[in-house]
């Protein structure tokens, strides 16, 4: 199974796509720069990766391109009033491509002619092989020549079909004045039937119309092997477009409702969602109650209620009632898109293994032609017959096939991001993975991150339910979130109408009733009557009227669920786990306590930075997971970053990895897998390099016909592939050893403890 250049698809006739139709496929991604994405069936290998991300990288007004290897796509990033001639240079270097249809579902053509390929090589090579066990059984000389014609009957109509597969896509470099790993296995393939069409023409003995048949069998198996699994690793993106509701109902100003296709949708226009139907695109609940399901956003599966205010993420399934919701953001800017533009970069990312892999496969072709070139020249002097040399330069050829060396990254790396996935994590760049696994240090970052990020403010003391009404009432004025708190706090509970209602920032609300002023804010603000002062002392928001207290509220903190199961496995393997908040000490200070870790407090986004380079620069592979903006900087600075799905934009964009579900035990789960995933790649390096070492020097000693070199190698290759599956039987929870914990930094800033 070659991992390969250009392969043998069905293919159309393609036609440059005219500027306005590109520009209407682009999105605007950044101040000039839009991205425009296109299909290229014929990508097969790293090597095909490097060819078109250069190519394309030569163009006047290219920024860069980004090629997937799973998806057959590639992203092209560029600036100026018409779009370079992207069509065009992908031609030169022999790949079709067109533009990308994200909302086409069309069958998986790919599949089908492997399976057909598949399916004529097994019948012919089953068939050849039985006349070949009569021919070894001491068949006498005639039988044996009818039993040879009859296989070469079998065998050339089978590399025809069957064959078209490398020998289309070996042809196809070979006609760009390059090389791919496809063109020594065709060499081969060609050679051995050419060699046993020769020996039956001339009455021979030997005959290996087997080896090449067999051959093509068991690399169509692996190439089908690999295709599925790439496909298996699509599906998870499929499945998030398809959750994307094509259109939406949308009412106009003049109240007309106009159903828009959802990319029409901008921010600002009023959408009619009934029940039962996906939230299109990001937006904010303006009338209406009902309840959702978050399954696809949080992995929460009880339904939440939803009323006016409530902000919605594209995806969300309304349930029970009709909403009237407006646009936050368009369709391309949407959560979903997000998530989808992440799955598919995971395997686009350029790891360390991935680099070697890549750079082996360039070498190859080169090093293979020459080596079959040497044995069959050392043969020749060494008296071996032109027979002997040529079967052993051919088995050189077959045996050499570094499928398993190319496989060796690329198919972990896609079952890697499949698991995540299901975990409710998204990469977004295949190299994460590696440093990921290096992870011996976890920084945390509090609010929003180790807690829920949503305030609870609980009462202190004793309060009447017509207070918490006062303050429920005096809350609804304000977007601040302890005032969001206070007014949930009190729902249900009679409510005041107020004469006059301001909002000072900083400090609080103020309202007028009559005669009487209330306040509701900082304790110190509030309470101006200096004895009842001691009661809002402990206080974070007090009510009080003409400046005695009412009511005081505390603020409830609370731990994101899983939060200290995570902590405690990441403590268990061994790793160091510390908290860096920008924060006021107490409050830090009391979910540090309540985790037993140690913390830094009131950091600000410099000084976040200066703890992480700390800790790198005293050795530590640094994982820091954070949601605010201020956490951005620290996100770029650490080795891998995390992010909860509701963090910030700015903090998902700077975060490598982002978990969408409530629980913390996404981090440590991660981890596992990203540990797994390293032990797999190495394992299969060291599968890929003791085959080589084994196989290489057997053949060129003449020790492996071409029928076992065919075997050896396909078995290699699929070896691989299994290798590479058991990562997704992996449990999510961290399996590492403890290690021994590095030496922490020493104290830079802030009240560390």
């Amino acid at each position: 199974m070659s991992c390969c250049a250009p392969g043998a698809e069905l293919h159309l006739q393609q036609v440059s796509a005219p500027d306005d139709e590109i520009m209407l496929a682009s999105r605007q991604v950044a101040d000039g720069l839009r991205q425009t994405d296109l299909s290229v069936p014929d990508i097969h290998c790293g090597g095909c990766l490097q060819r078109i991300e250069a190519a394309l990288g030569k163009l006047d007004g290219v920024a860069r391109a980004r090629a997937n290897l799973s998806a057959r796509r590639v992203s092209v990033f560029w600036r100026g009033d018409t779009p370079p001639a992207f069509m065009q240079a992908l031609k030169a270097i022999g790949y079709d491509a067109h533009l990308h249809d994200a909302g086409a579902d069309r069958k998986d053509v790919v599949l089908s002619q492997l399976l057909r390929a598949l399916a004529v090589a097994a019948f012919a090579s089953s068939n050849i092989m039985l006349l070949s066990v009569s021919v070894w059984s001491g068949a006498d000389a005639a039988t044996r020549d009818l039993f040879h014609w009859i296989s070469a009957l079998i065998a050339l109509p089978t590399l025809a079909y069957s064959g078209r597969v490398f020998f289309a896509s070996a042809w196809r470099s070979l006609r760009h004045g390059r090389t791919n790993m496809d063109v020594p296995i065709s060499v081969g393939v060609l050679l051995a039937f050419a060699m046993s069409l020769y020996e039956t023409i001339h009455h021979g003995h030997y005959a290996y119309f087997d080896a090449a048949v067999s051959l093509l069998f068991f690399l169509l198996i692996g190439r089908t092997l690999d295709h599925v699994m790439r496909e298996r690793a699509r599906q998870a993106v499929a499945g998030l477009a398809r959750l994307s509701p094509r259109g939406a109902l949308v009412l106009q100003p003049d109240g007309a409702r106009t159903y828009l296709p959802v990319d029409e949708i901008e921010p600002g226009m009023t959408i009619l969602l009934a029940a039962g139907e996906r939230v299109p695109v990001d937006a904010r609940v303006i009338s209406g109650n009902s309840e959702l399901d978050l399954s696809l956003v949080s992995g929460e599966s009880a339904p939440r209620p939803a009323g006016e205010g409530e902000q919605l993420q594209a995806g969300v399934l309304n349930l029970t009632g009709p909403l009237t919701i407006v646009a936050t953001k368009a369709a391309r800017q949407s959560f979903l898109t997000e998530m989808t533009r992440m799955m598919e970069a995971a395997e686009a990312g350029r790891s360390a293994y991935r680099r070697i892999a890549d750079r082996a496969a360039r070498l190859y072709a080169p090093l293979v032609h020459s080596l079959a070139v040497l044995t069959f020249a050392g043969w020749m002097i060494a008296g071996g017959g032109a027979h002997f040399a040529m079967t052993a330069a051919i088995a050189v050829l077959i045996v050499t096939c570094p499928c398993a060396l190319g496989l060796a990254v690329p198919m972990v790396h896609v079952v890697a991001a499949r698991r995540l996935f299901e975990q409710g994590i998204m990469i977004k760049d295949g190299s994460a993975l590696e440093r990921l696994a290096a992870v011996d240090t976890v920084i945390f970052d509090k609010t929003g991150t180790l807690t829920s990020g949503q305030p609870r403010l609980a009462v202190i003391g004793n309060a009447a339910d017509e207070a918490l009404g006062i303050a429920a009432a005096m809350a609804a004025h304000s977007r601040h979130p302890y005032s969001q708190a206070l007014a949930t706090l009190g729902h249900g509970r009679p409510q005041l109408a107020f004469d006059a209602v301001s909002e000072h920032l900083g400090d609080g609300i103020e309202a007028r009733r009559g005669g009487d002023l209330y306040r509701l804010g900082r304790p110190d603000w509030a309470v101006t009557d200096r004895t009842a002062s001691e009661v809002a002392r402990d206080a974070t928001v007090a009510l009080a009227i003409n400046g005695k207290a009412l009511a005081c509220f505390g603020l409830d903190d609370q731990l994101r669920a899983g939060t200290a199961e995570a902590v405690a496995q990441l403590k268990g393997s061994g790793a160091v786990v510390e908290i860096l908040s920008g924060d006021h000490d107490a409050r830090v200070q009391k979910i540090a306590r309540q985790l037993d870790l140690t913390w830094t407090a009131e950091a600000r986004p410099a000084d976040k930075i200066r703890r992480v380079e700390a800790f790198r620069q005293a050795g530590n592979k640094v994982l820091m997971v954070g949601d605010g903006l201020n956490d951005a900087p620290a996100l770029r600075a650490a080795d891998v970053s995390m992010a909860p799905g509701s963090a910030s934009d700015i903090g998902r964009n700077a975060a490598d990895l982002v978990f969408l579900r409530k629980s913390l035990q996404a981090v440590p789960q991660a981890i596992a897998i990203a540990k797994g995933a390293g032990r797999l790649v190495s394992q299969n390096f060291a599968l890929a390099v003791v085959y080589n070492v084994v196989a290489i020097p057997l053949a060129v000693l003449g020790e492996v016909t071409p029928l076992l070199a065919a075997i050896a190698m396909s078995l290699s290759s699929i070896t691989v592939v299994l290798n590479a599956l058991r990562l997704g039987r992996l449990r999510p929870a961290t399996s590492a050893r403890p290690a021994a914990p590095r030496e922490k930094p020493p104290v830079l800033i802030g009240a560390v403890k």
